[in-house]
């Protein structure tokens, strides 16, 4: 039985469905399950020169072995759900849970109307918060409510801990960062839930003590989308000095920039109790690193960011992602665990 939950440490856009897509290609899971908000949350996933962009479907939808899961803490829109279904022919191995909760026009409506949402902390505009209130109110309508997702519902749990009684892997997904959670980032602008190692455990329903491991990903710059504190950004000068101009996946808008957050990452390993880390877009930060697949390889200038930062942290470094192709990467695993 092996277990593994990946989460983000920064303001979500981290790479989390990047290192995802490299821990399926690597350890061939059986299970790869989805907790978090739901669609306002995109993960990026490039393999064999092919880009995909999901909302909702976990990122191992490429290897045809596995299992797709969505679990009950996760909100659901219909027509997301089935896009991405027809999009990446995954109609026979992705499933939702049958209590996931589900966002209707009138979430989107509200989201998008409400000026403290829309305006003040800028969400995505997919519903998720006011889907969540109505939730919390009990109101709302769950996936075994709706017909037209009848042959995509399961019991989420019993399909996970079915699984790791048999020995079989399982990758756990998050999404979003840590710096969005509801209870643990800057309120009020955050997500409308926690995002949290604890929290992604509950949403697919696996104990603590089934869980084996929980990687944080953080980028090697931390970016933001919408509104918020940023105590690093950079201004737009010092932006365009490193080259670096991102868009977020599911708004498309563009992400605000800044440095490595010490604090904030180091607390971020002790609440989610982090037990290895991922740090991606070393390429961006040192171009000459881009495509890099074995550590010595790197410059010596990107070698002591990673191990300064594996000091202050306390945990070691595992993966570090040098482009955003699925094989652009350097996996330290069996070397330091």
């Amino acid at each position: 039985m092996s277990s593994i939950i990946v989460i983000g440490g920064f303001f979500g856009d981290e790479g989390k469905g990047k290192i995802v897509s490299h821990l399926v290609r690597e350890d061939e899971p059986a299970i790869v399950a989805r907790g978090g908000v739901g669609p306002n949350a995109g993960h990026t996933v490039k393999v064999d020169g092919q880009e995909f962009g999901t909302r909702i479907t976990p990122s191992g939808f490429f290897d045809e072995k596995v299992e797709l899961l969505v679990g009950a803490g996760t909100l659901v829109d219909p027509e997301v759900l089935k896009k991405e279904i027809n999009e990446l022919g995954t109609e026979d191995r992705l499933k939702v849970d049958n209590r996931c909760a589900i966002i209707e026009e009138k979430h989107i409506k509200k989201d998008n109307e409400d000026k403290n949402l829309s305006e003040d902390i800028e969400t995505t505009g997919t519903g998720c918060g006011p889907a969540n209130a109505e939730r919390a109110m009990r109101t709302i309508k769950q996936a075994e409510d709706i017909s037209e997702l009848s042959e995509y519902t399961t019991d989420v749990p019993e399909e996970i801990n079915n699984a790791l009684n048999k020995d079989k892997d399982v990758i756990i997904e998050g999404a979003q960062g840590f710096g969005l959670s509801l209870f643990y980032g800057t309120y009020p602008y955050v997500t409308s839930k926690d995002t949290g190692a604890s929290q992604v455990a509950a949403d697919v329903g696996i104990g603590p003590t089934k869980v084996d491991d929980v990687l944080v990903v953080f980028k090697a710059f931390p970016t933001r989308v919408g509104a918020g504190p940023f105590p690093t950004e950079l201004d737009e000068e010092e932006t365009e000095e490193l080259g670096i101009e991102e868009y977020g996946t599911v708004t498309g808008r563009e992400r605000r920039v800044g440095r490595w957050m010490s604090d904030w990452a180091k607390y971020t390993v002790d609440v989610n109790g982090a037990t290895q880390v991922a740090i991606t877009c070393i390429d961006k930060l040192d171009k000459r690193c881009k495509g890099v697949k074995e550590y010595n390889n790197l410059t010596q200038e990107a070698r002591d960011f990673i191990e300064e930062k594996e000091e202050e942290l306390g945990v070691p470094v595992t993966i570090i992602s040098t482009g955003p192709e699925n094989d652009e990467t350097i996996d330290l695993r069996e070397e330091k665990l």
